[in-house]
């Protein structure tokens, strides 16, 4: 198959869309079929990846680490546009789009929304779940309403009144539409939250603070993969703890009972199909010391570097990297 891999774009979460993308370019080089890494910012005129089919023929690998930072888009952005205009044409003559994109446009439904419109096959869930799940106050209101538990939250719109807040301290800020724990903040009183709300020109949800085990349960066509407990070394599971060696222990599987086990892939399982969602995901999750079952959010477009919790749960369930990505581009 000819196929294109978009990555990167403008999302804060670039780095890692671009080091997905590699590693799915590879793998699916690996595979037999011919491909074609892009950024979905600058398309061809990437200097980053030259835009190119490569195949297995070739002995051809792409290249990319992920950065310890968040991107700084003041040295990036240089166009007035999201995607680059050579993206639809090229992508209207591959087989198929391997979507590597991580948060923005790439998980919100927009360019899932824009190749249907060019009826551009491409890979992972259709615009209505990825809108779905990647608004967190969306999502928490259908988990809510489908008897899911979810941390207590508001929901808040920047420069407006911030006067009461039933909630109890301390308390989480997340951005309403982002991934990869960027722009996270833990907050231990009201002072210190209308000072920091400031930061904020984005939509957030304030969430109470759950004090527990931290669990994310994966999903591939529909069967729940094995749990993998996450144990933050240092701090919490923030982007450099995500993204940089030696900074968190996986555990999988999670030494974890069978009632919790079973629990948890229950609710896994009624998440991915309240949200609408397809193919593949990731569903995040924090277990108090009274084993109440927190849902966090659902990851659409979950990442695949060599620190990511999907390759990592498919591989204890004996898929391989490479077999793991011809899986989501069958399905």
């Amino acid at each position: 198959m000819k196929i294109i891999v978009l990555a990167g774009g403008l999302s804060p979460e670039r780095e890692v869309s671009l080091t997905t993308g590699v590693n799915v370019s590879n793998a699916l080089i690996d595979n037999g079929h011919e491909v074609m890494l892009l950024d979905l910012y600058y398309g061809t005129k990437s200097k980053i990846f030259k835009p190119k089919y490569h195949n297995h023929f070739e002995s051809f690998r792409y290249h990319y680490a992920v950065k310890p930072d968040i991107p700084d888009f003041s040295e990036i952005k240089k166009q007035p546009y999201l995607f680059h205009k050579s993206i639809i044409k090229i992508c209207q003559k591959a087989d198929m789009v391997f979507l590597a994109l991580h948060g923005s446009i790439g998980e919100n439904g927009m360019i899932q929304a824009l190749l249907e419109l060019y009826n551009i096959k491409y890979t992972g869930s259709n615009f209505l779940g990825s809108a779905l799940a990647m608004n967190k106050h969306i999502s928490k209101e259908l988990m809510l309403a489908n008897k899911i538990l979810t941390p207590k939250y508001i929901y808040y719109e920047p420069n407006t009144l911030l006067d009461k807040v039933d909630l109890s301290f301390p308390v989480v800020i997340k951005p309403v539409a982002s991934g990869s724990s960027i722009g996270i903040k833990f907050i231990n009183n009201l002072g210190e939250l209308r000072d920091k709300i400031k930061d904020y020109d984005e939509e957030i949800i304030i969430e109470e603070a759950i004090i527990g085990r931290e669990f994310t349960v994966s999903i591939l066509n529909n069967e729940v993969l094995p749990i993998i407990e996450i144990k933050v070394l240092n701090g919490f599971y923030d982007y450099v703890n995500k993204y940089q060696a030696n900074k968190t222990i996986e555990e999988c599987p999670a030494n974890i009972s069978n009632d919790l086990k079973t629990k948890l892939e229950e609710i896994s399982l009624k998440v991915f199909k309240i949200l609408n969602l397809k193919s593949y995901a990731r569903i995040d999750f924090l277990v108090d010391k009274n084993n109440n079952i927190y849902c966090l959010e659902a990851n659409t477009l979950p990442g695949m570097t060599p620190t990511s919790l999907l390759p990592l749960s498919a591989k204890e369930n004996k898929i391989s990297f490479n077999r793991l990505c011809e899986l989501i581009l069958k399905s």
